[in-house]
């Protein structure tokens, strides 16, 4: 009897179960303009459709890559990695990832209370009486309102560093007292102490400065500073006519607008020209000032650490050298008797001297060479 063979179309049911295996979710919390969060449990693909950004973009947010601290500025997103704040920036929401981190938690509860403009002062209180909807309206009063991606920009920087202070200060609260004691007593177990507090010292200040450096070079580059005014971008995209609805939020000072009729658009122009990112540069440069002091502590908490290296080194040679003088002194006080000792009671002081010189000369001679090698100081 002839059998049957059924081929069972199982191609398609291995390919979505292949799917479904590859796609890892990772949790997000979503915050907008008012305020509100939501949690989504998605994989990368969704996010990079939700806000249009690249892979390689995206990837700057993996934990599992170690990339350096990041601020990436793209036409409709601000990409940050600071530690542990992986979050993408639009103008209209904040994308933060793993938002049940104990680290993180606190930060979604500061931007859930910061990032709607209704708790926000509005400056200018005069004029939103006369035009109760100032705050609300993109074409006219847009003077007094702090973009929405530089408040979430400023609660992120905010919290990395009071994070990395807080960080430091512990490690402050551990170090002194172990390297008083190690000035007391020198041990092993001192010195093993010491040495685990330099290592965690090593580690907190590359962190530390690799922030530094993030903000110090959007700093150095209009450019850059430029590409993170997303609500700028926006408004002059949605505009017909560029420049003549521009945003004029970023102006040195708030009353500047308003002294500007719409009559003189060429004027406005040329100073939002001159104060291009003028409003960014100086909360860039605030929060720079606070990530160079917390810098300040670990280098001068690094340099109270030397200095008691420099004192064990000179201990150390000069133990060393005392021993030579010992070695001869135990050589010649030895009990036995020989010929050479007797009818030479002249050579004392020649031993005397001639060992001193040795052991000075030996002296000198390791603090050189540490000198020259950048061990101490000179």
């Amino acid at each position: 009897m002839a059998r049957e063979v059924y081929l069972v179309p199982v191609v398609e049911t291995q390919v979505a179960s292949l799917k479904k295996k590859t796609a890892v979710t990772t949790s997000w919390v979503s915050i907008d303009t008012k305020g509100q969060g939501l949690i989504l449990d998605v994989d990368k693909y969704a996010i990079m459709r939700r806000v249009q950004i690249h892979a390689r973009d995206l990837r700057i947010l993996d934990p599992m890559l170690s990339y350096p601290s990041t601020i990436l500025g793209r036409e409709k997103v601000i990409v940050l990695n600071l530690e542990h704040i992986k979050a993408i920036i639009t103008a209209e929401e904040v994308l933060l990832r793993d938002p049940f981190d104990d680290n993180v938690i606190p930060i979604v509860a500061e931007l859930k209370r910061r990032l709607p403009q209704d708790n926000l002062t509005c400056q200018g209180q005069g004029e939103e009486e006369e035009h109760p909807g100032v705050c609300n309206d993109m074409e006219n009063g847009e003077e007094n309102e702090f973009p929405f991606e530089f408040r979430a920009l400023e609660v992120a920087f905010e919290a990395i560093c009071s994070f990395l202070d807080a960080r430091t200060r512990e490690l402050e609260t551990d170090t002194y007292p172990a390297l008083d004691e190690l000035t007391s007593k020198i041990s092993s177990r001192n010195l093993d102490r010491v040495r685990k507090l330099k290592s965690a010292m090593t580690r907190l200040t590359n962190r530390v400065q690799k922030v530094r450096d993030e903000l110090e070079q959007l700093l150095d580059d209009d450019d850059d500073m430029a590409d993170l005014y997303l609500s700028r971008k926006l408004t002059g995209a949605c505009s017909p006519i560029s420049g003549s609805a521009a945003p004029n939020w970023y102006l040195s000072s708030p009353t500047i607008g308003s002294k500007i009729s719409r009559t003189s658009r060429a004027s406005a122009v040329t100073v939002q020209e001159d104060n291009d990112v003028e409003e960014l540069e100086m909360l860039l440069e605030a929060y720079f000032m606070q990530i160079d002091s917390t810098l300040n502590k670990l280098t001068t908490l690094d340099n109270h650490r030397n200095q008691l290296i420099q004192l064990e080194l000179f201990l150390s040679s000069g133990t060393v050298c005392l021993s030579i003088y010992s070695l001869v002194a135990a050589i010649f006080g030895m009990n036995i008797p020989y010929t050479w000792k007797e009818g030479h009671g002249y050579m004392f002081k020649w031993v005397i001297i001639l060992t001193g010189i040795l052991c000075t000369s030996t002296f000198t001679s390791i603090i050189s060479y540490a000198r020259h090698k950048g061990l101490v100081g000179s």
